[in-house]
């Protein structure tokens, strides 16, 4: 039986870094790993957020990258969570525009609509990318001010 078990306060670290070959089961794992570690950091009310953007980019790993093999890192901070997914596979995620009641497709407008940022940039090796994303307590002061000016206040 697989268990996670969560930082205690004492010993806390900023970050959770593995490499792991992801499966179909491998997101619900993660899932549970990336809670305790909020909660243990005071960022519980994050977790629901992170949990569903983690399921698509792990969800994409599994799809799309022939080897499955991925590298996985927690960042904390006191005002959120940045996730980050590593990968050797070349191509970059793309939101697929089509059939709105298909099975799949719609993993990044998802990452994107819980996350409060999020994107893709090279490895520094050149070979791969990292698909990033990031859930905070509060929206950064520009992105609110765009927000608000978008929105004609």
């Amino acid at each position: 039986m697989n268990q996670a078990t969560g930082p205690r306060a004492t010993d806390f670290e900023t970050g959770y870094r593995a490499e792991f070959a992801v499966g179909e089961h491998s997101a619900r794992h993660l899932r549970r790993i990336l809670r305790l570690y909020l909660s243990g950091s005071g960022l519980s009310e994050l977790a629901d957020a992170a949990e569903l953007a983690l399921t698509e980019v792990v969800g994409n790993v599994v799809r799309h990258v022939p080897d499955r093999r991925c590298s996985i890192c927690f960042l904390f901070r006191p005002e959120g969570v940045r996730v980050e997914v590593a990968d050797s596979f070349a191509r970059r995620p793309a939101r697929r525009v089509g059939d709105l009641l298909a099975d799949g497709g719609r993993g990044l407008l998802l990452v994107e609509t819980v996350a409060d940022r999020w994107g893709v940039a090279p490895r520094p090796s050149g070979a791969g990318k990292t698909v990033w994303f990031e859930c905070l307590t509060k929206t950064p002061d520009v992105e609110r001010d765009r927000a608000l000016s978008a929105c004609g206040e």
